[in-house]
C-alpha cells in the first residue's frame, strides 16, 4: 500500500514521536489490522500425546490459556521454559495411564498442582517459595492412573541443546 519512500518518511516520523497521539497520526490513514478474536484464543487447546511412546514439546512455542499432556503407556514432556504463555496463567492437564506426563516449568514460575492419582503417583518437585511477583502462574491437575504427573523447574537451557 505504501511506495518506499513514504514507508521511509512514516518509519522516520514514527522514530521522531514523542507522543501517542504523533504516532497515531503515521497510522491514521491506513486500514485498521484484523484483531485478534481473544475468546477463540481463549478456547484454544495445546495437546501433546504420547501412545507407547514419547513425544516433547519443548523451546519456542505459544501456550494459550490450556494445554493438555496425555501419556498411555508411554511419555509426554510439556517443556515450558522456553514457551510464550499468551496470558499470565496456564493450566496443563496431564492424563497418564500406564505413562508418565513431566511438566517443566522456568524457575521463578508459581505453581499449582492437583488432581488424582488413581494407583499412581503425583509429585511436586518445583522449589517452593522461589516465585517470582508478577510471574505466571503454571496450574497443572494431574489424574495419573497407574502412572505419574511430576511437576518441575529447572533453569532454562540453549534452545537447540537437548
Amino acid at each position: 500500500m505504501l511506495t518506499l519512500d513514504e514507508f521511509s518518511e512514516r518509519v522516520g516520523t514514527a522514530l521522531a514521536a514523542q507522543t501517542r497521539g504523533e504516532l497515531e497520526r503515521v497510522t491514521a490513514d491506513l486500514p485498521a489490522l484484523a484483531r485478534r478474536d481473544r475468546d477463540r484464543a481463549d478456547e484454544s487447546v495445546r495437546r501433546v500425546v504420547a501412545i507407547v511412546g514419547s513425544n516433547r514439546r519443548k523451546a519456542r512455542w505459544r501456550v494459550g490459556r490450556r494445554a493438555s499432556a496425555v501419556a498411555v503407556l508411554g511419555a509426554s514432556w510439556v517443556d515450558l521454559r522456553h514457551a510464550r504463555l499468551e496470558e499470565g496463567e496456564v493450566t496443563v492437564r496431564a492424563f497418564t495411564f500406564f505413562g508418565t506426563v513431566k511438566v517443566i516449568v522456568p524457575e521463578g514460575v508459581g505453581t499449582d498442582v492437583t488432581g488424582l492419582p488413581v494407583f499412581g503417583v503425583k509429585t511436586d518437585a518445583t522449589s517452593a517459595g522461589d516465585d517470582l511477583e508478577g510471574a505466571p502462574v503454571v496450574r497443572v491437575k494431574g489424574f495419573p492412573l497407574f502412572g505419574s504427573v511430576r511437576v518441575m523447574n529447572r533453569p532454562p537451557y540453549e534452545v537447540g541443546d537437548d
